[in-house]
């Protein structure tokens, strides 16, 4: 089975699937050793490492591409991405998903705001027509040469243009070809719990540290019926408070010596180098590379 059809599969499952993002492939591998069967390459996470900047559309196709065939290679779960606006028109899209596809990803979702975009849960936020978007899914489903590649519709109309737009959109953009649906920042459970009931197909969750939608568990939210949740803030947040503390502590004390051990985490340095399959290069080196020749051998 490859990849995108274990992803499919997972996504019609009865039971949902809880979906770390990663934004880079360290952060994927350790996702990975954690036990969970999938991974979101984050938008937000990934504009974070590569450029230092906030989710504001500057990262482009190529470089997301790019960051992806890492991220993938990193690691052998599937992995969906974050495609935001596709970088464009419905032409743009074509191209997105097939570089994507290219890159080793089995999925990404594509969202109705206008290029460039921003964080869903920030105020601003401007939307393209919902005909517009129709054409862009249309397109993505067209440009996709494996029909398991799993394209996610994102509606961003609930905060500009009411819950009812959010909901008219889903629909149609399910009817363009979306395999799932992901209604950006409902503002309680009431609104999950509508969400569910009047769009048709598997639903994505998106649980954002600090954003507008109520913070749930995975068993929670699948009780009111969503398929697929992902976390794009959580590790890279939590990577940065980290080397915040770390810098404050070695700035202060001229040492990070007993950080781990105060702090709890717990890393090691074998702990790192096991993440990293230290092991696995090393019986490759052993299999495969030829020891120095002693001297006087030939």
């Amino acid at each position: 089975m490859t990849r995108a059809a274990e992803m499919k599969r997972m996504l019609l499952s009865e039971e949902i699937v809880v979906v770390p993002s990663a934004y880079d492939g360290l952060s994927a591998r350790v996702i990975q050793a954690s036990g969970f069967g999938a991974i979101h390459l984050t938008g937000s996470g990934s504009s974070a490492c590569l450029l230092g900047s906030p989710d504001v559309g500057l990262a482009t196709v190529a470089e997301m591409a790019t960051h992806a065939k890492n991220v993938v290679q990193a690691v052998d779960v599937p992995v969906i991405a974050d495609a935001d606006t596709g970088y464009g028109n419905a032409i743009n899209v074509i191209r997105t998903i097939r570089e994507y596809e290219h890159a080793g990803l089995v999925g990404c979702h594509l969202e109705d705001q206008v290029t460039p975009k921003r964080c869903g849960h920030l105020d601003g936020k401007q939307l393209i027509s919902a005909a517009e978007m129709r054409e862009k899914i249309e397109a993505a489903a067209y440009a996709r040469r494996d029909p398991d590649f799993m394209i996610i519709a994102r509606t961003d109309a609930r905060n500009e243009l009411g819950i009812d737009e959010a909901v008219r959109r889903a629909n149609l953009y399910r009817e363009a070809g979306a395999d799932c649906i992901f209604v950006e920042s409902p503002q309680s459970v009431e609104e999950l719990r509508e969400v569910r009931s009047r769009v048709d197909g598997p639903l994505l969750a998106n649980m954002v540290e600090g954003g507008r939608t109520p913070w749930l568990t995975s068993a929670e939210l699948q009780d009111l019926g969503y398929a697929i949740v992902i976390y794009p803030l959580t590790a890279w947040m939590g990577a940065a408070a980290v080397v915040r503390e770390l810098m404050r502590t070695l700035r202060e004390t001229g040492t990070t010596q007993g950080f781990w051990e105060r702090s709890g985490i717990g890393m090691s340095f074998e702990d790192l180098f096991s993440v990293l399959g230290y092991e696995d290069f090393l019986e490759q080196e052993r299999r495969f590379v030829p020891k120095p020749a002693l001297a006087g051998e030939r």
